[in-house]
């Protein structure tokens, strides 16, 4: 990885595939409620980063594989440092949905 792709940031894209190929794997979007309701990934599933307390019941392993996105992929980035400091050893920012090419959901 060069110096430019560091400054483009998290491949989307490629993250979302990256999830769908990794057994057991969750795709969370850690936006609003509201932000979920107007278009997510499908497949994804809303655990606002406000609401991170609850990923017990999301994912009571601390290994599952963990794949989050937000709208920019910073709160993504929060989530992750958060969830690595709770004992979540797998887990990985994909990034923004601005940057995501494939379909959506409402």
């Amino acid at each position: 990885m060069g110096f430019l792709d560091f400054l483009r940031g998290p491949d989307m894209d490629g993250g979302v595939e990256q999830c769908r190929q990794t057994p057991g794997a969750l795709l969370l979007d850690v936006r609003t409620p509201a932000e979920y309701a107007e278009g997510h990934i499908p497949g994804a599933r809303n655990l606002p980063l406000q609401a991170l307390d609850g990923i017990d019941a999301v994912a009571p392993a601390r290994d599952t594989p963990l794949f989050l996105y937000c709208r920019s992929g910073a709160r993504s980035g929060q989530a992750a440092r958060l969830l690595q400091g709770s004992g979540y050893t797998r887990v990985t920012n994909i990034g923004g949905i601005i940057s995501y090419h494939g379909p959506v959901e409402r």
